[in-house]
């Protein structure tokens, strides 16, 4: 997704353009959402459009927005990368052989390059790299063999986590979901694309320093299971995000902690998929 004279459009990404896609067609929706759920056929419609005369635009020319703006649920599992869990044993947070899932509110979407505010409330922003999932159909009871067929694609996203608040409650909800705290894209990557999603490397940098470098086979729970675990209790619908972990390298965990500052550059980028890149800003 990404915007152009003032409206939002869906662009297809070759190399460093994005086509308009859906320019001059009448009758096609503009936002990527609605081309959920994610069927061979939609998205070969998506590609066929790519090959026609449609407008073009240098990507750094663009203003590129998230993704899915605001997907039904925004879910995301807590202790999921063995590392992280090895950084966070001096901080006594009770851990479960279980999967731990926790909400993200869907207005803290914000786009892959937008400013990560700093609450009034709260100088304690932490940063947290994770691969996200986009469901792209109506999922309920699926086995994790079955889990991959309902995966649409891939985004980067950056859990952004203001950890006084987010240690206030179990829930951990309100800490993870203030606004402009859930960057998702630079674009969505088809699932076909990625093939096996536990093979990919993630990074993230403050300013110039490497922060976190993993890759995600070090997953608990891997994607598969994940979506096994939640269609069990709900039906997954397209468009929701689930942010699948973090691994090592987060600020809390320094001695003293290492949180973000105004001025701060987070640039986060997971193999086959791209970058984003978010500066922290006085709220």
């Amino acid at each position: 997704m990404f915007k152009e004279s003032g409206h939002a459009r869906i662009g297809v990404v070759e190399g460093d353009d994005v086509v308009d896609v859906t320019a001059g067609t009448s009758g096609l929706s503009t936002e990527l959402a609605d081309w959920l759920p994610g069927l061979d056929t939609s998205w070969k419609v998506l590609a066929l459009l790519a090959t026609l005369d449609k407008p073009r635009y240098a990507i750094a020319d663009v203003e590129l927005l998230p993704p899915v703006a605001r997907p039904p649920k925004f879910l995301a599992i807590g202790g999921n990368y063995r590392s992280h869990l090895r950084e966070v044993e001096h901080l006594d947070i009770p851990l479960s052989p279980h999967q731990i899932w926790f909400n993200k509110q869907t207005s803290c979407v914000s786009a892959p390059y937008a400013d990560l505010v700093m609450p009034k409330v709260s100088n304690a922003l932490d940063y947290e790299i994770e691969l996200a999932v986009v469901i792209g159909r109506p999922c309920k009871d699926a086995s994790a063999e079955e889990a991959r067929r309902y995966i649409a694609g891939y985004m980067v996203c950056n859990d952004g986590s203001v950890r006084d608040w987010q240690m206030r409650t179990s829930t951990m909800t309100l800490g993870k979901s203030f606004e402009t705290h859930g960057p998702t894209g630079p674009w969505l990557v088809t699932a076909d694309e990625i093939g096996d999603p536990h093979t990919l490397r993630l990074r993230t940098w403050v300013n110039d320093e490497l922060r976190q470098d993993a890759y995600t086979s070090e997953m608990i729970h891997d994607v598969y299971a994940q979506i096994a675990e939640l269609s069990t209790v709900m039906t997954l619908m397209p468009g929701d995000i689930l942010a699948t972990g973090t691994p090592a390298g987060v600020g809390v965990v320094r001695q003293p902690p290492l949180y973000l500052k105004v001025g701060d550059v987070v640039t986060m980028e997971i193999d086959r998929i791209g970058t984003i890149r978010n500066r922290v800003v006085d709220a």
